[in-house]
């Protein structure tokens, strides 16, 4: 939002800020409800936090690859999805084009991440957002995973930060390029008014 201009750069490390704050406190929420003394948590795990295993329960807070996925391709993986995202955002608010409802907003995105989230998750879990990933990833270090939530698949913990920072960039500057540079200004409406062709079958409209 900042690159391509909507948003200034002196709020950027609130947004930052905000987010962070806002995913470490959801886990943090999530931890306190699940963890008491012989209920969810400690339960299935038998008091034990792990990372991998058949009783692991990182993932419940923080994307980790699957088995079969390489770095590159869960890299890849980030990207692509991160760019839908930020190319639909970009549609669902930009007013030149069909556009969303105005107040349905909030419903259009929440169902586009829900619809990426199906379609896009069986790899990695479809972080999409830094804080979303790295906040709770923080969380988990300390709240009793220990440091295996950093190296868990071969050092995974990058991916879903920088994925997200290349994708949205380039799915914001894709909608740029293949939509928004070929929105109409209003000076092409009035021009597109003014043709002869349209003057004449205003002329033919009066006469008849």
């Amino acid at each position: 939002m900042c690159l391509t201009g909507r948003l200034h750069w002196a709020k950027f490390p609130f947004y930052v800020s905000a987010q962070f704050l806002g995913a470490i406190t959801g886990s943090a929420v999530v931890f306190g409800i699940y963890h008491d003394d012989g209920y969810a948590l400690k339960a299935y795990t038998g008091g034990v936090l792990t990372v991998n295993g058949p009783n692991a329960t990182a993932h419940i807070f923080a994307t980790y690859p699957s088995p079969y996925l390489s770095t590159m391709n869960g890299l890849a993986d980030q990207v692509i999805s991160t760019a839908i995202l930020l190319i639909v955002v970009f549609a669902i608010f930009d007013n030149k084009n069909i556009g969303t409802p105005k107040g349905l907003e909030p419903v259009a995105v929440g169902l586009l991440i829900l619809l990426l989230g199906f379609s896009l998750s069986l790899n990695s879990g479809c972080a999409m957002n830094p804080a979303r990933d790295l906040g709770p990833r923080i969380f988990t270090a300390l709240a009793g995973w220990g440091v295996d939530v950093f190296t868990a698949g071969n050092n995974w913990w990058w991916v879903p930060v920088i994925g997200p920072m290349i994708g949205g960039p380039l799915g914001a500057f894709i909608y740029i390029l293949c939509i928004e540079a070929h929105h109409k200004t209003d000076e092409d409406k009035l021009q597109l008014h003014l043709e002869p062709d349209n003057c004449e079958k205003h002329e033919l409209t009066n006469m008849a």
